[in-house]
């Protein structure tokens, strides 16, 4: 094998020893399956249906979604100091001088052109080095000498030896850039549980506010009978003009309540509209009939240790503090190798042919042996390295920072969950609690109008009964509502939520950095 073709493919093999691979953003964000709702008319939706609409068309979710783009192309740029590139230059010249004989006295004029041009590859290796391919041709013509032409073909090798040199140390930034991507996602992934806990809480609330609604409008309609009853009572004769003050008074305090209870449905139907962002017209004016139910059935209690154990490696904030930490333990490596002087390495080597033309030229270089080599050392150390080793301790002191912040987030969230499953047991508790009330209360107000019946009560005392039996029917439908809401916070708070919902969002699983030691 010719030499020149063994250089050839030894360049070819070096230009290709590249290792760092491309990054591939992921802001995917699906739920189980679309919704398609109608432009006009109102909206029938379950809870999952809402939250289905507000995956796909939520303004603020939208926007959170380029951010792993946006972050992707800061790695795309990190990538690109490792690609190669192609250079290539050209020049022309002219050169007249006159030149005198001492013998001869004799003044001659002389004619030279050069022409010059090159063409080349470069790329810098994750290893520190710099690598050059250059081909280049100059010829040279004279009208007092015979034309003379050259060609060359040279490698050139930059390598650092101590400052710059190493894997590890160059792919830095690059890695970073890529623990940014990953963070990113788990940014879009909080947003998006976030999002949809918003969802099913506003959701349920509005569902709960639509219930008291029914409740009150009952109530309100049970308060006019008893006006009706004792109008009735005291034309006969039967009970005194003043019970009438006790419940005319308390179907004022229902009215009362209605509108309050009518005005929160309004609030909170607006919200939900804003969330989903319907196809049409979204503002509050546009109906939405709701299609899940209120009343289920309790699970099993939550076992604490389970939940907090799941929020330890799936929550997105502790998965992004993770990353955080590895992110300022690359710096380290970068200011570590910092630390050490600058030591470079520079070889040359080249094959030249000579001839009278171009080609020619070409073929000496293969098969001629006009070679050369030179080889060089450059040194550089500043004295008292101050500002390196400054950022040395800067990098050294973040990563300890991010050690106490990873630890004390951890312990945030423990006691987050810890919390989040006391109160859904406290709302399952209270699911029968409520129910026990409200037949007690049912049972009273039974009671009470009994003994109104035979002259044994008053207006006022049914009244109350009334008002206690409400408070009892209000304070059933809310603990329902509140044993969701609970459910909905501590899937929230363990990361599961989207799990759960079957929705796929980017930063499922804890970060993978195989690359990255384990401590400095």
């Amino acid at each position: 094998m010719r030499r020149s073709t063994f250089l050839t493919g030894l360049l070819g093999s070096l230009f290709l020893a590249t290792t760092a691979g491309g990054v591939e953003p992921d802001n995917t964000v699906a739920p189980p399956e679309t919704v398609d709702a109608p432009v006009t008319g109102p909206l029938e939706l379950s809870v999952e249906e809402a939250v289905a609409l507000a995956l796909q068309a939520n303004p603020e979710l939208l926007a959170e979604r380029q951010n792993p783009i946006i972050a992707g192309t800061f790695a795309d740029v990190e990538r690109a100091r490792f690609d190669p590139s192609v250079f290539a230059s050209a020049s022309i010249g002219a050169e007249v001088s006159q030149q005198q004989f001492a013998n001869t006295n004799e003044n001659l004029l002389i004619e030279r052109d050069t022409k010059s041009a090159a063409v080349g590859l470069r790329q810098y290796l994750p290893t520190g080095t710099d690598i050059e391919l250059s081909v280049s041709q100059d010829k040279f013509e004279s009208n007092r000498a015979p034309t003379q032409a050259g060609a060359r073909v040279g490698l050139t090798l930059t390598q650092a030896l101590l400052r710059g040199a190493g894997i590890g140390t160059n792919l830095v930034a690059l890695r970073q850039a890529r623990t940014d991507v990953a963070a990113s996602a788990y940014q879009l992934r909080g947003f998006v549980a976030t999002l949809v806990a918003e969802v099913e809480r506003t959701y349920w609330q509005y569902l709960g506010a639509r219930e008291r609604i029914r409740i009150l409008e009952s109530s309100l309609e049970l308060a006019q009978r008893q006006v009706e009853q004792a109008r009735q009572r005291i034309d006969a004769g039967t009970v005194a003009r003043t019970e009438l003050a006790a419940v005319k008074a308390e179907v004022a305090r229902r009215r009362q309540a209605l509108i309050d209870g009518r005005a929160e449905a309004e609030r909170l139907k607006a919200s939900l509209l804003r969330q989903i962002n319907p196809p049409g017209r979204g503002d509050g004016e546009r109906e939405i009939r709701l299609a899940s139910e209120v009343e289920f059935t309790p699970g099993e209690d939550p076992v604490a240790s389970e939940h907090i154990d799941l929020a330890l490696a799936r929550r997105p904030e502790i998965n992004e503090a993770r990353l955080l930490l590895a992110r300022n333990e690359l710096q380290v490596v970068a200011t570590r190798n910092g630390l050490l002087p600058r030591l470079d390495l520079f070889v040359t080597l080249g094959q030249t042919g000579f001839s009278d033309s171009f080609g020619e030229a070409y073929s000496q270089v293969d098969s001629g042996d006009t070679y050369d080599l030179s080889a060089a050392l450059e040194f550089e150390y500043p004295l008292g390295n101050r500002a390196a080793e400054a950022e040395d301790l800067r990098a050294r002191r973040e990563v300890a920072q991010a050690e106490a912040s990873l630890a004390n987030l951890g312990r945030l969230i423990s006691a987050e969950v810890r919390n989040a499953v006391i109160e859904a047991r406290r709302a399952a508790a209270q699911i029968d609690a409520t129910a026990a009330t409200l037949a007690l209360q049912e049972e009273t107000l039974e009671a009470e109008q009994a003994r109104f019946e035979v002259g044994r009560s008053t207006s006022l005392l049914v009244a109350q009964a009334q008002r206690d039996l409400l408070a009892a029917q209000l304070d059933r439908a809310d603990a329902f509502l509140a044993y969701r809401q609970a459910l909905i916070d501590l899937y929230r708070l363990d990361g599961s939520l989207l799990i759960r919902r079957l929705i796929d969002a980017p930063g499922e699983k804890p970060p993978d950095l195989p690359w990255l030691d384990s401590r400095f």
